[in-house]
C-alpha cells in the first residue's frame, strides 16, 4: 500500500506544499475590504471612517459563515473518509440551507438596524449617512457572499482547494475593476460614491458565488447535491453547529472589540477611528499568510498524531511556529519602516498621518508575539482542545484588550491607547506557552515514536 505523503514527505516541503494554495486563497479573499477602503478614501476621510465603522458587522457575517463552514467541513470530511456518501450529501444540503438561513437573518438586520448601529457610535450626520448607504447594501445583497463561502467549503472538503482560489480571485478582480467605475463614474457610468463602493463589492460576491456553484457542479464529482430533496436534518444541523459555534465565537469576538474601541477612539476624533480601520485592512496581508499556514498545518499534525509519529509531530510544530514568527517579523519591519507610505495608500490627511504613523508602529509591536499565539491556537485545535484556543481568544480580547484600552484612554492621549494591543498579545503569548507545555506533556511526550526516517 502506498504511504500517505503526510507521514513520509520531508516536513519542510510538506508544510509548504499543503499551505501555499491556502495562503494564496486567503490573500485573495482579503482584497475585498482593502480595495473598497482605498477607493472610498478618495471620496473623503469621513467616508473612510464610515467603512471602518462598518467592519464589525462585515466581520460578523464572515464569522457566522466561516464557523458554519468549519463545522460542515469537519463532518463532510469524516463522512467521505468513512465512505458514507449519502450522509455527506445530507450534510452538504444542510450546509446550503444554513447559508440561506444566515443570509435571511442579515437581510432583516440590514433592513432594520443599520441606522441604529451607526448612531450608537457617533452623532456625526455625514458619517452616519455614508455608513448607512454602504452597510445596508452590503447586508441586503449579501446572498452572494453566503453562497460563495458555502460552496467553497464544500469543495475544500473534497480537496478541491485550487477551484476555491479561482472563485475568490474572480470576485476580487471584479471588485477591483468595478470600484473606480461605480464610485467615480468612469466610462459614462453615473458616479455613485459610497453606494457604488458597496455595489462593486456585492456584484463581485454574487458573480463569485455563481461561479463557485458552477465549479462545484462541474468539477466536484466526489460530492453531489440533490437539490430536489433538500430538507433540514436535526442531527446534522446539531453536529455542524457543535463544531462550528466555537469558531464563530472566536472570529466574532473581533467584531465586539472593534466596535468598542471605535467608540473609545471616536471620543477623541473620527480620524483615529479611520486610522484603526486602515490598520485592520493592512494587517490582513500580514495575518492571512499565517492563517493559511495554520489551515495547512492542522491536517498534517492530526495525521501524524494518529500515526504516532512523535518525532515528525515535534518538527511540524517547530517549523510551523518558525514560519509564522518569520512572516510576522516581516510584517513588523514593513509597519515600522513604511507607515507613512501605507497610510498614503488611503489618501491620508495631515492629521491622519500624525495619528497613524505612531499607531501603526506601536500596534505592530504585537506582531512579534502574534505569530506564536496564532500557531499555538491551531495546535490546540489539532489535538481536539479547541476550548483552549477559545479561552485564550476571549481572555486576550475581552478581559485584557478592552479594559486596558479604556484605562489608557483616560490619560487623554490617543497615542497611548494603541499600547493595549502589545500588552494583550504579551498576555496571550504567556498563556499559550503554558497551554503548549500542557499539550506536549499530555499528548506528545507519552507516545512511543513510530516516525519514518524522512523528516
Amino acid at each position: 500500500m502506498k504511504e500517505n505523503k503526510m507521514g513520509t514527505m520531508p516536513i519542510n516541503r510538506l508544510i509548504l506544499t499543503i499551505s501555499l494554495p491556502m495562503i494564496a486563497s486567503m490573500l485573495i479573499s482579503s482584497l475585498y475590504n482593502i480595495v473598497d477602503s482605498i477607493f472610498v478614501a478618495q471620496i473623503n476621510e469621513k467616508a473612510l471612517t464610515a467603512v471602518s465603522m462598518a467592519f464589525p458587522i462585515q466581520n460578523l457575517m464572515v464569522a457566522v459563515q466561516v464557523g458554519t463552514g468549519v463545522g460542515m467541513n469537519a463532518l463532510l470530511s469524516r463522512q467521505l473518509g468513512e465512505r458514507k456518501e449519502k450522509d455527506a450529501r445530507i450534510t452538504a444540503s444542510n450546509g446550503i440551507l444554513l447559508g440561506v438561513f444566515h443570509y435571511l437573518i442579515f437581510l432583516v438586520l440590514g433592513l432594520t438596524l443599520v441606522e441604529y448601529f451607526f448612531t450608537s457610535q457617533t452623532s456625526d450626520i455625514e458619517i452616519i449617512q455614508y455608513g448607512e448607504k454602504y452597510l445596508s447594501i452590503i447586508m441586503i445583497w449579501s446572498f452572494g457572499q453566503f453562497i460563495q463561502m458555502t460552496y467553497e467549503r464544500i469543495m475544500q472538503s473534497t480537496g478541491q482547494t485550487l477551484y476555491t482560489m479561482y472563485t475568490q480571485g474572480l470576485g476580487a478582480i471584479i471588485n477591483i475593476i468595478l470600484d473606480p467605475i461605480m464610485i467615480f463614474g468612469w466610462f459614462g457610468f453615473p458616479a455613485l460614491g459610497m453606494t457604488g463602493a458597496a455595489y462593486a463589492t456585492v456584484i463581485g460576491q454574487i458573480i463569485a458565488g455563481g461561479f463557485a456553484v458552477y465549479m462545484h457542479e462541474k468539477k466536484n464529482k466526489e460530492l453531489t447535491v440533490d437539490y430536489k430533496n433538500i430538507r433540514p436534518d436535526k442531527a446534522t444541523l446539531k453536529e455542524i453547529y457543535r463544531v462550528g459555534i466555537p469558531s464563530m465565537i472566536m472570529t466574532s469576538i473581533t467584531s465586539v472589540t472593534t466596535y468598542v474601541i471605535n467608540i473609545i477612539l471616536l471620543g477623541f476624533t473620527s480620524t483615529a477611528t479611520a486610522v484603526y480601520g486602515v490598520y485592520f485592512k493592512l494587517q490582513t496581508f500580514i495575518f492571512m499568510p499565517v492563517y493559511g499556514l495554520t489551515n495547512g498545518m492542522i491536517p498534517i499534525l492530526s495525521y501524524n498524531y494518529g500515526a504516532k509519529n512523535k518525532n515528525r509531530m515535534v518538527k511540524i510544530i517547530k517549523y510551523s511556529i518558525a514560519y509564522a514568527v518569520g512572516i510576522m517579523l516581516i510584517g513588523f519591519a514593513i509597519f515600522q519602516i513604511f507607515p507613512e507610505f501605507l497610510l498614503n495608500l488611503f489618501n491620508a490627511s495631515g492629521e491622519m498621518i500624525n495619528i497613524g504613523v505612531p499607531s501603526l508602529r506601536i500596534i505592530s509591536i504585537s506582531f512579534l508575539l502574534a505569530g506564536f499565539g496564532i500557531m499555538c491556537g491551531t495546535i490546540f485545535q489539532a489535538f481536539g482542545r479547541g476550548l483552549l484556543s477559545l479561552t485564550v481568544s476571549i481572555l486576550r480580547q475581552v478581559v485584557v484588550l478592552l479594559p486596558v484600552a479604556y484605562l489608557l484612554s483616560l490619560s487623554g492621549n490617543v497615542h497611548v491607547i494603541w499600547w493595549a494591543h502589545p500588552i494583550s498579545e504579551l498576555f496571550s503569548a504567556t498563556l499559550c506557552a503554558f497551554f503548549l507545555r500542557y499539550i506536549f506533556k499530555k499528548y506528545i511526550y507519552p507516545l512511543e515514536d513510530n516516525s519514518t526516517l524522512l523528516s
